[in-house]
């Protein structure tokens, strides 16, 4: 990758990179460009789309229904009228 590319890349990045770090960068960058490069090339079928399975909505019933005992929820818990006191606020 060319050098004023890693330069500005860093630039935005707000990096300050030294003389090492942009070859090591630059070496880098090269060589994930080429793994694109290769993803590029796979055949591909342009009927599927991104994502080849269906995705559908299932919904469920909301069936209401109490799992555990309010009871024993709120025996520990500091209550007025069965209602959960906090701390003031100011």
């Amino acid at each position: 990758m060319d050098r004023e590319i890693v330069e500005r890349v860093a630039r935005i990045a707000h990096l300050d990179l030294t003389e090492e770090e942009l070859e090591k960068y630059g070496g880098d960058l090269s060589e994930i460009l080429e793994y694109f490069q290769m993803l590029d090339e796979i055949p591909g079928d342009d009927a599927v789309g991104f994502n080849p399975i269906t995705v559908a909505d299932v919904l469920r019933e909301d069936v209401p229904s109490v799992e555990i005992d309010p009871d024993e929820l709120l025996k520990d818990m500091r209550t007025y009228e069965r209602y959960v006191r906090g701390p003031r606020l100011s």
